[in-house]
């Protein structure tokens, strides 16, 4: 079945022709961010009670302290309060610049596909906080009842804890120290661990070599700069702190040459034995666009042929990834690698185990296009809606390789709305030189539950009309006259008066940018094939998917 099928047709066209402002003004669809269950609400406000990293710009749950004042010591004398709950199962302990997320799910995932129980513990989460701590052989994020009885049971010590360290054990610290606890006390057998921002000094960081079986460092970019050196070189030292002595490195890539050594002279000063999911006998390749179990999908053959055995082979021919993407299939790659270095290390698991777990494994907000019935939800009937958690230059670029991957001939509007501590100068270029833009709306969304950290749509919108004038791409702006001619005096249809030109406007309501960038869209598109994209942050993905769960 081919993905066309899946997703709606967009050809009906506009009947109705209505004033921008008019339009705004019947905008009824409103979306609301989730609101934690009620059970949890004693956790949450305990959590969001500690101190976080936004005095100093950075996300108050990125696990590390930058210029802060991090001291892993604490990290340490909180677990030996907690009674050590490292000691009661192996870890695997990821870190990166991006797809930590998406390889921890593959490697939990086939993990479990081979029976074992296993904890998973990412950031940040979508929906609800028990979605970064998953345990069991099923991948269920925690109940909110286990996770309120495992609060209770170890308050005091956290207390305690709060008060030994002057106040100064952070809302990340805390989280983690929590989950590390709750795959103790569930038995696990091994937990796929996702550091946060950073590498060295991060609160993951914790895990000791008699307590990790493997680390992996998927890839180095250029973000959070600021808190990790602000250097490249800086940022690579610092994620490959989690290189432990005598355990094995799972290194995912592609890295620039000098970053690789950068890598991989930790390990050897480590004696770190090195796997790489980048050298010349792991072979990939993407075949085509389909479905799979109900969802897009992209066939992949997958060969890793490396120097370690044959425990350390694998040859996978049409295997169907629910996360699109050559970036994904990257993730998938690594995740295999670590598989097999787990094999090597007496780990039971078969081939079968690795298809299944990579098969299996889908991410909300990763690629996702959402269903007919949800677009309709929206109040998007009718149209094709991406939504994808893309907040750099390298995810923006990923994003539309895997739009031209699926869709080769599609048009695009996108709504975004970013972080205060990203590149948004670069975002902009790298989708202005990309597919044809009919429209950007630029947004606001709360980011990890505050304004603080939020762009104006304001600022966003001045950083595109910037960035189309350094690439030499004309665009039509709200702060143009004839932008204000066009749309308050004239009817929405008369974009096709614009039609060569790319619409940039900031709106502060999200679900208005949805549905004006989705009427511009259809009434440009035609019987053509349009995409409505939503960017920028996982947080305003996360707006657009707690809508549909209210």
């Amino acid at each position: 079945m081919k993905i066309r099928k899946l997703i709606v047709s967009q050809r009906s066209t506009l009947t109705h022709r209505k004033p921008l402002s008019n339009f705004q003004l019947e905008s009824k669809q409103c979306l609301s961010s989730y609101t934690e269950e009620p059970e949890l609400e004693g956790f949450s406000q305990f959590i969001d009670s500690l101190k976080n990293y936004e005095k100093s710009g950075v996300p108050k749950d990125a696990g590390t302290d930058s210029d802060d004042g991090f001291d892993l010591g604490r990290m340490k004398r909180l677990m030996t309060r907690l009674g050590n709950p490292l000691s009661n199962f192996k870890s695997v302990h990821i870190a990166g610049t991006k797809g930590k997320g998406s390889t921890a799910a593959y490697l939990s995932n086939i993990l479990r596909s081979e029976g074992y129980s296993v904890g998973c513990y990412t950031s940040p989460h979508m929906l609800s906080i028990r979605e970064r701590m998953s345990v069991g052989k099923m991948g269920k994020p925690v109940s909110s009842n286990a996770l309120n009885c495992l609060f209770h049971s170890i308050k005091r010590s956290l207390n305690e804890a709060i008060v030994l360290e002057n106040g100064c054990l952070s809302h990340f610290e805390v989280l983690t120290a929590v989950a590390f606890a709750l795959f103790a006390q569930e038995n696990v057998d091994i937990a796929i661990i996702e550091a946060g921002l950073g590498g060295a000094r991060d609160a993951t960081n914790v895990i000791s070599s008699s307590e990790l079986d493997a680390s992996i460092i998927t890839t180095i970019g250029e973000e959070h700069l600021a808190a990790l050196g602000g250097s490249l070189e800086s940022i690579a030292m610092a994620k490959a702190g989690i290189i432990k002595h005598g355990r094995p490195v799972i290194l995912g890539g592609p890295f620039l040459p000098h970053i690789d050594r950068i890598l991989r002279d930790r390990a050897s000063s480590m004696f770190s034995p090195i796997v790489s999911a980048s050298d010349a006998g792991v072979r990939t390749s993407i075949k085509g666009i389909g479905t799979f179990k109900g969802r897009p999908s992209q066939c992949c053959d997958l060969v890793i042929e490396l120097d370690h055995g044959s425990q350390s082979s694998i040859e996978l021919r049409d295997l169907n990834l629910s996360m699109l993407g050559t970036h994904q299939l990257q993730n998938a790659v690594t995740a295999t690698c670590a598989a097999l270095c787990l094999r090597n290390q007496g780990w039971r698991i078969s081939n079968g185990s690795i298809r299944a777990g990579l098969e299996n494994t889908f991410l909300p907000g990763r690629s996702q296009f959402l269903t007919s019935k949800e677009a309709e939800k929206l109040g998007l009937s009718g149209s094709t809606v991406l939504v994808d958690g893309a907040h750099t230059k390298d995810s923006a670029k990923a994003l539309l390789e895997t739009i031209q991957t699926t869709f080769p001939d599609s048009r695009l509007a996108i709504v975004v709305a970013m972080a205060s501590d990203k590149d948004h100068l670069a975002f902009a270029k790298e989708f202005l030189s990309g597919k044809q833009l009919e429209a950007v709306f630029l947004t606001e969304a709360d980011i990890a539950g505050g304004t603080s950290r939020t762009t104006s749509a304001t600022a966003l919108r001045d950083c595109w009309i910037q960035a189309s004038r350094e690439l030499g791409i004309e665009v039509l702006h709200d702060r143009m006259t004839r932008y204000r001619e066009l749309f308050e005096d004239n009817f929405i249809s008369s974009t096709r008066d614009s039609k060569h030109e790319t619409i940039v406007a900031a709106q502060n309501s999200l679900s208005d940018s949805l549905r004006f960038a989705n009427q511009i869209l259809r009434e440009r598109t035609r019987n053509e094939l349009g995409i409505l994209v939503v960017t920028g942050s996982l947080h305003i993905v996360s707006l657009v998917l707690a809508s549909l769960n209210r």
